[in-house]
């Protein structure tokens, strides 16, 4: 059973998005003093009072507006307060009630749903200021200052009250982030492997701004894709907003288990994408060169293998990668993409045993040896691995210096020949181990 999900709504800059970073202890949502920043669902898990749960931030709605952004946050919030099992009505204090307050509050009061009233920018509480919330007719107003972190433990303590009676733990899922340049296909890809309308999807470059988790499941296996903004050129970023997009994009290739590298196949692998897809390498990242719409490429019986050839020139700093070619549009080869995620996770967490490994680096070392400097060698020891994701493997040498980048290459190379470790890099680092020269 999933955690019970609390959902926040309101209109623009109410500072639904600063509480939910308070809660969730870390700034996931971007928070800025202009309206509409935050566009699609944010989910977090957090922890209060030994309850957990799962927080969704919501874009700001503008029910009258026609704008077409402002048209897909307001469906996108409609999913929230669907599937919430209780949800914070956040209004501002500090201007007083609006008229979009009144018709949010009556959607709310449609659904059925548990609603806890809250008054944000509240720093100095006194009565008065939330005696005109009461006509909203949605019960007690909760004054808070979520930028002081004042009032949040008595709205939890609330929504904690609406809680499903029993809950169970959640299940540990493989963490999917999919990244790319804006307009890749990344929303589409995410809203096809979900099944439902999960990202805003626009013909507009840059409209996922935030990294989006998003939890499912296939069978008895469960994933969580997190869904980033694209990755501009540094110069192309034009504000705050998106440079702090590119920095959840960033974040959540460190914390995600597998990457998702999404090149539009029309357009062909630019530099762009080799400096993000070279950005998850550095990171120890399993991944998948996604090849998206692939339906739109003219083909002939050569078309993959001469992707394949440019693919291997343009990434020789990681010809361990694994791709795929795909259609998010059409759905074309999508169902095998979480199999390949699985397989480039599986070959990252792989351990090879202490014994086989020093047997392969003794055979590699007698077939061809450490080259010598200032008239030395390197002499090996001992070998072990010593961490996986990225796979470690540890050379306990006479002096660290000695290990040539050459020859380091020439080591991982008979490690890969051994063992299946496509789609993650390996490392290999030296220890200096003193012995009698």
């Amino acid at each position: 059973m999933a955690n019970p999900l609390i959902a926040l709504v309101g209109r623009p800059n109410v500072g639904k998005s600063t509480f939910f970073n308070k809660v969730a202890g870390r700034k996931i949502s971007i928070t800025e003093d202009r309206p509409g920043v935050t566009r699609d669902r944010l989910y977090a898990d957090a922890t209060w009072r030994g309850k957990h749960f799962t927080m969704v931030d919501t874009g700001g709605l503008e029910l009258k507006s026609e704008d077409i952004m402002w048209k897909e946050i307001a469906k996108q919030a409609d999913v929230a307060i669907e599937t919430a099992d209780v949800i914070l009505f956040f209004t501002d204090g500090r201007d007083g009630l609006h008229p979009s307050d009144y018709d949010v509050a009556d959607i709310l009061r449609r659904s059925k749903k548990p609603v806890v009233l809250v008054v944000n920018k509240i720093d100095d509480y006194s009565p008065e200021k939330v005696y005109e919330f009461y006509s909203l007719g949605l019960g007690e107003p909760y004054a808070v200052s979520a930028e002081h972190s004042q009032g949040i433990g008595d709205v939890l303590d609330e929504a904690l009250t609406y809680f499903p009676e029993t809950t169970e733990e959640a299940v540990p899922s493989l963490k999917i982030a999919v990244v790319g340049k804006p307009n890749a296909g990344k929303s589409s890809l995410v809203n096809k492997l979900l099944g439902s309308e999960r990202s805003i999807v626009t013909p507009i470059a840059g409209t996922t701004r935030d990294a989006i988790d998003t939890l499912f499941y296939r069978g008895e296996k469960a994933y969580t894709i997190i869904d980033t903004a694209g990755i501009r050129k540094k110069k192309k970023v034009e504000d705050d907003v998106e440079y702090y997009s590119n920095m959840r994009a960033f974040d959540a290739v460190r914390r995600c288990d597998v990457c998702l590298l999404v090149v539009d196949s029309e357009e062909g692998l630019t530099e762009q994408d080799v400096k993000i897809i070279g950005y998850v390498h550095e990171q120890g990242k399993p991944s998948v060169i996604v090849m998206n719409k692939w339906d739109l490429v003219e083909k002939d019986t050569h078309t993959v293998n001469r992707f394949e050839e440019q693919l291997k020139e343009d990434l020789k700093f990681m010809d361990y990668y694994k791709s795929i070619y795909i259609s998010a549009k059409t759905g074309q080869r999508v169902e095998k993409i979480l199999l390949a995620a699985e397989e480039a996770y599986a070959h990252a967490s792989f351990r090879v045993p202490t014994g086989a490994l020093n047997d392969l680096i003794g055979d590699a070392i007698r077939m061809q040896e450490p080259p010598s400097y200032l008239g030395r060698r390197m002499r090996v020891f001992f070998s072990s691995q010593v961490g996986v994701c990225p796979p470690t493997f540890a050379l306990f040498v006479n002096d660290e210096r000695l290990l040539h980048f050459s020859y380091e290459r020439y080591l991982e190379n008979v490690i890969r020949k051994a063992y299946d470790f496509s789609g993650t890099p390996i490392k290999i680092v030296v220890r200096e181990k003193k012995d009698e020269d």
